[in-house]
């Protein structure tokens, strides 16, 4: 049984975090951004597991919808694309001075170490930061199902989940002016709600480990140390 630490957070950043207005690529700004609130994190004495997208990239998903490339063909190139990004980000925060690793669930020796639970549990015992990067390392699954999969073997207490919005809404918020935002809700009234959380295999998997998921803005300044911190941002998904 994984031992869960109280500390030990698992962060999933889309692929959408590293682009700027542009809507693809690596953003240096933004890269900066998202490596200076992992710093403040990790300073208060988190221990942090990064789980990264690739969508600024490449969308395995959109390739195979259009029927040109087979679908565990195009979610492999997306694996591909988060290890961009994780290469990135791990870069960046060497250079502002974060101890970090990037491990892969893709062997690709030359980059990345292979995902091995119990060596990404002794890089976070040691204070560094781990990005993982290549999703599960199987196609048909989403980078959110990764997330979950990842907070549940490294034994995290809590998986943040970095979107555009600072929360889960009772309805869209840029089409629904009335919609408003749950501060905290249950497992269960997040489906019988029909709200899209995470992709139905992450949230049954948090769901059924007891992981409570919190969805806040990840371009707010302070917002991750502030969870870390134990302050109330975005919207709080549990059992309870």
């Amino acid at each position: 049984m994984t031992k869960y630490t109280p500390t030990r957070i698992l962060l999933k950043l889309s692929g959408e975090a590293f682009c700027g207005p542009a809507g693809f690529g690596i953003d240096t700004t933004r890269l900066a951004l998202i490596a200076g609130e992992i710093k403040q994190a990790a300073e208060l004495g988190a221990q942090l597991a990064v789980v990264v997208g690739g969508g600024n990239i490449i969308r395995g998903a959109e390739l195979a919808d259009k029927g040109d490339i087979e679908q565990g063909t195009a979610d492999y190139m997306g694996m591909l694309g988060t290890v961009m990004n994780g290469m990135a980000l791990r870069e960046k925060l060497v250079s502002i001075g974060v101890d970090s690793r990037v491990m892969s669930a893709l062997e690709i020796k030359s980059v990345a170490e292979p995902f091995i639970k119990n060596r990404a549990i002794r890089h976070l015992e040691k204070g560094r930061v781990v990005v993982l990067v290549a999703g599960t390392g199987n196609p048909f699954f989403t980078t959110d199902t990764c997330a979950a999969l990842r907070a549940t073997e490294l034994g995290c207490t809590q998986l943040l989940k970095a979107t555009k919005v600072d929360g889960v809404y009772t309805a869209d918020p840029k089409t629904n002016p009335e919609a408003t935002r749950y501060e905290r809700l249950s497992f269960d009234e997040a489906l019988a709600e029909g709200l899209a959380v995470m992709d139905v295999t992450a949230f049954a998997m948090c769901r059924e480990r007891n992981i409570p998921i919190r969805v806040f803005q990840f371009d707010v300044p302070g917002n991750i140390a502030k969870v870390v911190s134990g302050n109330s941002i975005g919207t709080l998904v549990t059992n309870d």
